[in-house]
């Protein structure tokens, strides 16, 4: 590494070097360089932009924009439904708060019948130089500048409104359609109902996270629907049929002579249709012998 360290100051003291670099970055350094391999970088997965980060923040890469339009920040929303709801979807209108562009100003975060004006500090660039004293000597870093938060521009006379930031905490109706057979922890995206774009950028998505209630007499195991049914031992022992509980109603089930206690039996299609729509799940029905605590004299 010491080598790697050497090389990179050889750029660093050499002003015309460090120019290119600051330019083109490694196709510009690696023009007075013949040992960093077609791609610019050192051995070892040690990249020739690691070692100027690790003295100027960064400073020697690609430098954003910071006008240029940017994606919003996307949301995140927490429903709670019932089982039967998970199961056979629901449509919901929630209220979520989000930051919207200001009707006042439009989103420019000036006054109305006003303009931006380009920061003084940095010519609109949006960065400064800042002297940096190193191991290597004096640098000359670039940063965002403080004045204008690295935008390039400033508001000389703010809306009142938005107090300058260009957008108002509100909040929004958003309707949004849970599919049927949705499970506990899973989450929806709804594209384009996040935090609006900055610049003219896209608005972000909206996430919104199930969370399912337990039953008190179904289990969900996937698309299956898992529940215990309880018999006598005389049903168990002669056979019966029974009615069992679904989410799609109840249905009779046939249970055979000498049938043991933890049979499972299954009820095709019972179960929760798939989310991604392949198919439909079943239900499992285990029976359990349940043995009476007191018995009749008839019984006896």
């Amino acid at each position: 590494k010491f080598k790697e360290v050497q090389e990179a100051y050889e750029v660093l003291s050499d002003d015309q070097k460090r120019a290119q670099y600051d330019q083109f970055g490694h196709a510009g350094a690696n023009q007075g360089f013949g040992g960093f391999g077609g791609g610019g970088d050192f051995g070892g997965g040690f990249g020739f932009e690691d070692i100027f980060s690790s003295f100027f923040g960064g400073g020697g890469g690609r430098r954003r924009d910071p006008n240029a339009p940017r994606q919003g920040a996307d949301l995140q929303y927490q429903v709670t439904l019932d089982f039967e709801e998970a199961i056979f979807g629901k449509e919901l209108n929630v209220e979520i708060p989000v930051e919207d562009p200001c009707d006042t100003c439009k989103g420019s975060g000036a006054k109305p019948g006003t303009s931006k004006e380009t920061c003084k500090h940095c010519s609109g660039s949006g960065q400064v130089s800042v002297e940096q004293n190193t191991p290597f000597g004096r640098i000359v870093n670039r940063q965002a500048c403080s004045h204008c938060s690295g935008t390039g521009q400033m508001i000389k006379e703010k809306c009142t409104t938005c107090h300058g930031s260009g957008k108002v905490r509100k909040r929004k109706k958003i309707n949004v359609k849970i599919p049927a057979g949705i499970d506990n922890g899973q989450q929806i995206r709804v594209s384009g109902k996040g935090e609006a774009g900055v610049n003219g950028g896209p608005a972000g998505d909206l996430y919104v996270v199930v969370h399912v209630r337990s039953h008190e007499f179904f289990e969900r195991e996937g698309d299956h629907i898992i529940c215990e049914m309880p018999l006598t031992f005389a049903q168990m022992a002669l056979g019966a049929e029974v009615e069992v509980p679904t989410v799609h109603g109840k249905v009779k089930l046939k249970i055979p002579a000498g049938t043991q206690t933890g049979t499972e039996f299954r009820l095709k299609g019972k179960g929760a249709p798939n989310v991604r729509g392949y198919g439909q799940g079943d239900q499992y029905v285990v029976v359990r012998v349940v043995v009476p605590t007191k018995l009749t004299s008839h019984q006896k």
